[in-house]
């Protein structure tokens, strides 16, 4: 209690201590909050002032992804059948690997000549390459199955297209029945030439069974045909010039022949037959032999123009490769499972269908499908 008996004042003084404490506290506590707001100030002048670093760019999950390559062997790189096969494993690969967003490589491995142990040598290298599928067409069937077979054992998926080797492990086939396109090709051809005559029979490789099948077509028609004599078959390594070379040979051996059923359209890529038959046109009581043949592509258009192959069988080469990329995507990145046998259809190729034919060439990117033809209804 005070002098003046008031106890306030005496508790008051009491507490004096402990309120200068916490005017320090508070004062000390301001200059703290003052410093780190002035250091806070300045570093967002500095940030401001500071150049901004480069965003790096946002990375394209689709280019670091593992490509999935396909093996592509066809016969052989000088037929132009295979190189139709491969522009359109090329294109689609590109479309479907946009949209998938998966990388689709083609690695091109056909012999440069027809050679089934080259062949063999492509697949083996196929699984040293840790490649991801093979996409093939047979040259000899029974020489293959054993490397598509041990291509299979090493976990490597393998389509066949245009020649099968349907003994292997293969896991689909795309092409046409080349039985009844050869019951095909006979049939047209008995309709534009004479009741009666010789028939002779072209046939590439003697191995390819493809081509076998396409010759037992033939002949069983030609069963139906006792008029005509059939001649044949006669074999040749498959390109254009060998080709033709055999087409001459049988010609002068048998220059009676009236009608060449054709499994394959090798000679008519040149125009080497062409100006030959044109010859003969202008050669009184010379046989001017009508052709039937297997393919359709852009240089053997002239022959149908010419009237000297009224009817072409044209297999549709450029799906080939589409249809097997197709295949071996579903199969190999979307887990699905294809059949077995994806069959093709032939298209009947005639002066009167020149025009659409042409243009259905120009639409698989074929730059050769002549000018004059695209412009016919």
């Amino acid at each position: 209690m005070d002098r003046n008996g008031s106890p306030g004042l005496s508790r008051m003084s009491d507490n004096v201590p402990l309120m200068f404490d916490e005017i320090r506290r508070a004062f000390v506590k301001a200059r703290l909050l003052a410093v780190w707001s002035l250091a806070t100030i300045a570093w967002a002048g500095a940030c401001r002032d500071r150049p901004r670093e480069a965003v790096p760019p946002a990375i394209d999950a689709a280019a670091t992804r593992k490509p999935l390559r396909i093996a592509m062997i066809g016969k052989s790189a000088s037929n132009p059948s295979f190189l139709a096969s491969r522009l359109g494993a090329e294109n689609r690969a590109r479309a479907l690997g946009a949209k998938l967003g998966t990388p689709i490589e083609i690695v091109w491995m056909t012999p440069p000549q027809e050679d089934a142990s080259v062949q063999v040598q492509r697949i083996a290298q196929a699984v040293t390459d840790h490649l991801d599928a093979v996409l093939i067409s047979c040259s000899d069937s029974e020489k293959l199955t054993p490397a598509i077979n041990d291509a299979v054992a090493h976990g490597l998926p393998v389509m066949t297209f245009d020649s099968d080797a349907p003994a292997s492990h293969r896991f689909a086939y795309a092409g046409i029945d080349d039985f009844k396109a050869g019951q095909a090709v006979m049939k047209e051809l008995a309709r534009v030439i004479p009741r009666r005559g010789k028939v002779a029979v072209l046939s590439g490789n003697p191995n390819a069974r493809n081509l076998r099948s396409r010759v037992e077509g033939i002949m069983n028609e030609a069963a139906h045909h006792p008029e005509l004599t059939m001649l044949g078959p006669f074999f040749h390594v498959e390109t254009p010039q060998e080709a033709t070379a055999a087409v001459m040979r049988a010609e002068t051996a048998h220059p009676d022949i009236v009608g060449w059923a054709m499994v394959g359209g090798w000679p008519l890529y040149t125009q080497t037959l062409l100006r030959d038959l044109e010859a003969r046109r202008a050669t009184p009581f010379k046989i001017v032999p009508k052709i039937v043949s297997i393919n359709a592509l852009p240089p053997q258009l002239v022959y149908v123009d010419q009237g000297l192959a009224p009817v072409l069988l044209a297999q549709p080469t450029y799906l080939w490769g589409e249809v097997g990329v197709n295949t071996i995507v579903d199969k190999v990145l979307l887990g699905k499972s294809p059949p077995e046998r994806i069959p093709m259809d032939l298209v009947r190729v005639t002066a009167g269908t020149l025009g659409s034919w042409a243009r259905q060439l120009r639409a698989w990117g074929f730059p050769d499908a002549p000018e004059e033809y695209l412009q016919r209804p």
